[in-house]
């Protein structure tokens, strides 16, 4: 079985979690006999030599409207479907707030799309998709022949933009087992507190250093910001107390010895479909603070201490009660055995069947 894998044209050079899953899933449905292509949306695509088209993040739907009309090939689609209304009417400050607010939910993410284009930080491969962001999204969810969700709360959200009932199959992100099975016994663990993120609004980090300072807990901020968001990673930088260190990004490969040092993963984001480094951490040990926006429950209840990213005081207490507990291996095997790419490939591989009974 031969798949084009398709992400957004500015997906490496702004890496994201939708960049992780495209990498791993690759690697690991070669692993299962699948012959797997990574494209970026913006390249040529020669769609007699594919089975099928893989298309990642629902968010940016004028990345593959083009493909999907073009290919005349059955598709699926891994949705990671982020849903910035929330924090775009109330994590924002200023003009945007002013702006977000009034122009709601899709004329927002049709404007940044946009805007992006416009600024040459990624390309509008589709004209069709100036007629609408909404249009673009029930074009290409309604005509899939699969869609690859990551958690089964992430399609009933998708569910409420199309008509139709499209056939799914829940892949839940993961880790590199082999990477995270053992915790480095060289690495002391500390109290303090790590957030590993791209740096902007969405993932609350400001709010974290605040609270950090408050308590006097040393905190690790590793990640960049994107393009359009220099002025928040500023704003961090300027608040942060000497306790507070910025260790931009770090190689998987090395981040892994980050987790195995802190006590705490703390990521208070508004929304997040997962949140891939709280995987990583609760598989290293970490305790764990998770934003209660999006599809989080399904992987972390019961196993992690939730906040409410408005609220200062429900981060508070979460970060807190995360620090005093003693760590523990329930999250950590669960992760192991649950949640890891070989597993995201296997599920993936079933979509795809799927789809190509189903043509």
């Amino acid at each position: 079985m031969k798949v084009a894998l398709v992400n957004r044209s500015s997906m490496n050079r702004v890496r994201g979690g939708d960049t992780t899953q495209v990498m791993n899933t690759a690697r690991e449905l070669k692993r299962l006999g699948v012959t797997p292509h990574i494209y970026l949306a913006s390249e040529k695509i020669n769609y007699d030599q594919y089975d099928l088209l893989h298309f990642f993040n629902i968010i940016r739907p004028a990345d593959h409207l083009y493909h999907a009309r073009k290919s005349n090939k059955p598709y699926v689609v891994s949705t990671i479907y982020l849903d910035y209304e929330t924090f775009d009417t109330y994590g924002r400050t200023g003009w945007q707030k002013l702006l977000f607010t009034s122009l709601g939910k899709y004329k927002s993410e049709y404007l940044k799309t946009i805007y992006r284009a416009l600024r040459g930080q990624d390309k509008l491969v589709s004209w069709e998709y100036l007629l609408g962001h909404r249009r673009a999204k029930r074009i290409l969810l309604d005509n899939a022949s699969v869609l690859l969700p990551n958690s089964r709360s992430e399609y009933f959200r998708v569910k409420k933009l199309f008509t139709r009932d499209v056939p799914f199959v829940a892949v839940p992100n993961g880790i590199d087992e082999s990477m995270f099975r053992d915790i480095p016994s060289d690495v002391v663990r500390e109290d303090k507190v790590m957030c590993a993120a791209q740096i902007y609004g969405r993932k609350n980090q400001l709010e974290l250093i605040r609270i950090c300072n408050e308590l006097d807990y040393p905190l690790d901020i590793v990640g960049k910001s994107p393009p359009n968001h220099k002025d928040y990673m500023e704003q961090c930088r300027a608040e942060a107390s000497s306790k507070v260190k910025f260790l931009d990004f770090i190689p998987q490969q090395e981040l892994f010895r980050n987790y195995a040092s802190a006590k705490v993963h703390a990521l208070p984001s508004w929304f997040e479909t997962t949140g891939l480094s709280s995987l990583e951490a609760g598989a290293l040990g970490c305790n764990l603070v998770v934003g209660s926006g999006g599809d989080t429950a399904d992987y972390f209840e019961g196993y992690a201490q939730f906040c409410d990213a408005a609220d200062r005081e429900s981060i508070k207490k979460a970060v807190i009660a995360a620090m005093n507990q003693p760590t523990g291996e329930a999250l950590r095997e669960k992760i192991l055995s649950e949640y890891t790419w070989k597993n995201a490939a296997a599920a993936t591989l079933k979509g795809y069947e799927l789809a190509l009974q189903n043509r």
